[in-house]
């Protein structure tokens, strides 16, 4: 990767909630929540989710913290692209947007019903993860499927030729490799 070229990642969880049971019922898929992060260190994680840990119901855009306790147990897969400096910057500038005005975003249940149905269910500012994901990276040049956004699910993404997978286990371990690589790399 040259400096005029960043990593953008893709961040596929299973928390093993009831909610991510009841999914992986419909998808058969071992991740089925997906977040886009601007570092690898997961320090900057959007998503489209709950808002209340305890409601899977309500839900929109959301910037996740893999340290909450709804991450404990996670098993995760990361994925990363390449994109040039703009590129990068646009979906910083997309997220941080987004993140500003989160109370316009609702979270697509409907369209989950509509993955199930091979019936693309759109909706204004309303997303589910996996739509939210395949559209920002299409919208940047990125592409994930051939499917509509609305239609992709957490298995698409795991095989977008576009992405590369940097680590696969869970999120506890990959965030104390982090930790650890980063106290190692810092000055005394």
């Amino acid at each position: 990767m040259n400096e005029s070229q960043q990593h953008i990642y893709v961040l596929l969880t299973d928390t093993g909630t009831l909610f991510t049971k009841l999914i992986r019922m419909f998808t058969k898929a071992p991740m089925n929540h997906a977040s886009i992060a601007l570092d690898p260190e997961l320090k900057e994680v959007y998503s489209f989710g709950r808002k209340n840990r305890r409601n899977p119901l309500i839900g929109g855009f959301v910037k996740e913290d893999m340290s909450s306790n709804l991450f404990d147990r996670a098993t995760c897969a990361l994925y990363h692209c390449t994109v040039s400096k703009g590129t990068y910057e646009r979906i910083r500038q997309h997220m941080w947007e987004m993140e500003r005005n989160e109370h316009r975003y609702k979270y697509n249940l409907l369209g989950l019903f509509g993955v199930l149905l091979n019936k693309r269910i759109q909706r204004k500012n309303a997303y589910f993860c996996t739509q939210f994901v395949a559209a920002v990276l299409e919208e940047n040049g990125v592409p994930v499927s051939s499917k509509p956004s609305a239609l992709v699910t957490p298995a698409d993404i795991e095989r977008a030729q576009a992405l590369r997978q940097v680590y696969r286990g869970t999120l506890e371990e990959y965030m104390s490799e982090q930790w650890t690589g980063l106290a190692h790399s810092e000055p005394a």
